[in-house]
């Protein structure tokens, strides 16, 4: 009896506690320079969580080491939902496959709140490179083997992951150039210093309609309505596709209470229609899914590119 009136009071406290949250600043956690698709969309939710916690939300840049620092510095964060982190496919289902030294196991450490967003990527040339379709790259590249270099946000993050499974369908020889993420690599790649990459939307598509980039195709199984007379790698090489996706989620000793109100409370923002448009403007796609779904999620990509990894003998330089 006594265990049972502990633990109903545990609960009252538990769901008392999330009522009252937040009693101060939030901080979401991105492990990338400002610039990248990631801090993109954190700060297109900070402005709108703030106004419905009564709190300042604060995008905290935490960048280095291909995601690994700021994704530690999130999973030991206090698990009161002040510390969320907004993490990649990378950040939260890849980099431990890559990096046995880190310190954190996402999938152990991390309570999964929502995947707030499906991140549809393109891969994109500067408009040196003499190629204007995959078709183009393959045989370009078939003709000068380790000569066509391409950036990437950071050793196993999406874009690393999807030039890895390109030239290992197109079976040519890329060189890699990894960057500490996705908006240094877009600098250099336009500055000319690299020749390509691929990279959500949400980055590319502001270079794209200023042709500053150009648009050889996009990695997801269909066209884009964003880039309508853009093919998918798919067309010209069968099985290809990738799609990222941004997740939010928090330490994972946070209680199950504040876990669901925060889930709560950015799922109806991502249901907003005027933030819904937003995002697909950008070429992202709002999702909202519930805890236990994004988990799995994250789970099964785990799976995937672990052993994408291993086969294709992937290293983080």
């Amino acid at each position: 009896m006594k265990k049972l009136a502990f633990g109903f009071a545990a609960l009252l406290a538990s769901a008392a506690f999330a009522q009252s949250f937040p009693a101060k600043p939030v901080h979401i956690v991105v492990a990338f320079p400002p610039g990248g698709g990631t801090d993109i969309v954190a700060r297109l939710l900070a402005p709108r969580l703030t106004e419905a916690w009564g709190q300042q939300v604060i995008v905290d840049n935490r960048a280095g080491a291909s995601g690994v620092i700021g994704t530690e510095f999130a999973a030991r964060s206090a698990p009161d939902g002040t510390t969320l982190f907004l993490g990649t496919l990378g950040n939260l289902a890849v980099n431990q496959h890559l990096y046995p030294k880190m310190t954190v196991d996402p999938l152990r450490d991390f309570a999964p709140v929502t995947q707030v967003v499906a991140v549809h990527f393109v891969m994109v040339a500067n408009p040196a490179l003499p190629a204007r379709n995959i078709g183009e790259l393959i045989t370009l590249a078939t003709s000068r083997p380790g000569q066509i270099y391409y950036s990437s946000s950071g050793p196993g993050g999406a874009p690393h992951l999807a030039g890895e499974l390109f030239k290992s369908m197109a079976k040519v020889n890329l060189v890699h150039v990894p960057y500490k993420g996705s908006a240094p690599s877009f600098q250099d790649l336009l500055g000319g210093q690299v020749s390509l990459t691929c990279d959500s939307l949400v980055q590319a598509l502001p270079y794209i309609r200023d042709k500053r980039l150009v648009a050889l195709a996009v990695l997801g199984a269909a066209r884009s309505p964003l880039l309508p007379d853009v093919p998918t790698v798919g067309e010209t090489l069968p099985g290809y596709e990738l799609t990222n996706w941004f997740g939010l989620v928090a330490p994972a000793a946070t209680p199950g209470a504040t876990v669901a109100k925060i889930h709560a409370d950015v799922v109806g923002i991502l249901k907003d229609p005027a933030v819904a448009d937003k995002l697909s403007g950008m070429g992202a796609t709002a999702i909202g899914n519930r805890p236990e779904e994004f988990g799995a999620a994250m789970r099964a990509d785990s799976e995937k590119w672990g052993r994408l990894i291993r086969e294709a003998h992937i290293k983080a330089e």
